[in-house]
């Protein structure tokens, strides 16, 4: 908390300075923030999404998404048009090993359509399970990775957080087609909240990075690489305003585990309670929180998130610790870091418990410091 104030409070120094830059006045309220942002960041960082998406096509993100499960975790997926979907837009995959045994089927739908949810999100059809079927075989798991790209002609060209997104939603797609449980209420994403986020956003890390985007980020008319330049000014864009970001995320957090310690709430004045937790904070002026207590639906709309609103920055501190583990075997494909990964991250579902499974993997209880240099609150 304490290093994304003080990020956020210089963000907000920057916003200020360019507001009076341009005749304005030096305050910055809620409602300037991320208007001022966006233009600090044009200005800083030229980048215009018309140049970017053309090295970001949807085929050749998904070749990369694939690719890098490939050299992980040795899956290969192969295409196949004669197993119908639930829309002509979905595409099937069979997945196998590298000894070819077939471990699931990987349904892509990724254009938005009439009367489909927003959002992204991975679900299933079956969970994995070490039960028999009435076949004789063990139930392999029929994954389903949902998206709500606009479909484009001749192709559909992905902004940068629209390939995060294919990566994140992979990820969870990742935790179900690994699965080894005997039982499926133990299998694939049947975790602990604290844990569900961290195959996701593990994944995430491989599409941030230079020898992979050099591979697959290519205009998708010339087949040219990314330029190094424009690669370059959207690595560093992906730090830009982490301050603000990770403070109205946080105070959310803090805020649902105050409410959830109330013990008495006869009488309790929500708007009052919020500011007083806030101020108690010491809340960056000019930042709210992401989610006010009255439309706070992670917390009212069911339980899964009640006093858990914290575990999505829980697993920033997760997944970066864990991709540390990678780059200090010197090697981000590194063989015995992924089947370590592979194993206690991605297959174990709840069959063990969660921190000891990750202490395994990792060899220590998981550090700070790497989410806060992602981040670029240090």
């Amino acid at each position: 908390w304490t290093p994304a104030k003080t990020a956020a409070n210089k963000e907000r120094d920057v916003l200020s300075a360019y507001a009076v830059s341009i005749g304005e006045s030096a305050e910055i309220r809620a409602s300037d923030w991320r208007f001022y942002s966006e233009k600090v960041r044009a200005a800083k960082y030229d980048l215009d999404d018309s140049i970017v998406k053309p090295y970001f096509s949807l085929e050749r993100m998904v070749e990369a998404v694939f690719d890098v499960a490939h050299r992980l975790y040795g899956l290969r997926f192969e295409l196949r048009p004669d197993l119908k979907a639930y829309h002509p837009d979905v595409l099937v995959y069979q997945v196998t090993n590298d000894s070819g045994d077939v471990v699931a089927l990987f349904l892509h739908d990724n254009f938005a359509r009439a009367h489909k949810n927003s959002g992204a999100w991975m679900s299933e059809f079956r969970s994995q399970s070490r039960n028999i079927d009435d076949v004789g075989t063990a139930e392999i798991p029929i994954v389903i990775n949902n998206n709500n790209f606009t479909k484009g002609h001749p192709t559909t060209l992905l902004s940068f957080n629209d390939c995060v997104t294919l990566f994140h939603e992979f990820g969870h797609g990742l935790h179900g087609m690994l699965s080894n449980s005997t039982y499926q209420r133990l299998a694939s994403t049947s975790v602990l909240k604290d844990f569900v986020e961290l195959p996701s956003q593990l994944m995430e890390h491989w599409v941030r990075q230079p020898q992979v985007l050099a591979k697959h980020a290519r205009h998708f008319e010339t087949n040219e690489p990314i330029p190094a330049e424009l690669l370059a000014k959207v690595m560093a864009a992906l730090k830009f305003q982490q301050g603000f970001a990770t403070v109205e995320y946080t105070a959310c957090a803090l805020v649902d585990q105050a409410l959830h310690a109330i013990e008495d709430v006869d009488g309790l004045d929500l708007t009052a309670f919020e500011t007083a937790t806030l101020d108690k904070l010491q809340m960056p002026a000019g930042i709210v929180m992401r989610h006010r207590i009255p439309h706070f639906s992670h917390l009212f709309a069911s339980s899964g998130y009640a006093s858990g609103y914290y575990v999505y920055l829980w697993a920033e501190v997760l997944d970066a610790d864990a991709f540390d583990a990678f780059v200090e075997a010197g090697d981000i494909f590194d063989k015995d870091t992924a089947d370590r990964a592979k194993k206690f991250i991605y297959s174990a579902g709840n069959t063990r418990d969660l921190m000891e499974g990750y202490r395994l993997f990792r060899g220590r209880d998981p550090k700070i410091e790497a989410m806060l240099i992602k981040k670029g609150l240090v």
